[in-house]
């Protein structure tokens, strides 16, 4: 399946991935702390397990990193 993932075309194996299997394939890093946009819309977490990717999609893997001090 042809995905653009981070604003690049990429080309996944397989089918009606769920976000939950697309991020282990991506093997991302702190899958618990990303937020993921899929076609210009943030998905809500509990829907990660139902929500699935299908081709010419468009998904953005967000990370929001707080700390830093004045």
């Amino acid at each position: 399946m042809k995905l653009t993932i981070n604003g690049k075309p990429e080309e996944i194996a397989g089918e009606n991935l769920s976000v939950v299997e697309l991020l282990k394939v991506k093997d991302v890093d702190m899958p618990d702390m990303v937020s993921v946009q899929l076609n210009g819309e943030i998905l809500e977490r509990s829907a990660f397990d139902t929500t699935t990717v299908q081709n010419d999609d468009e998904v953005e893997f967000l990370y929001f990193m707080g700390g830093g001090s004045l």
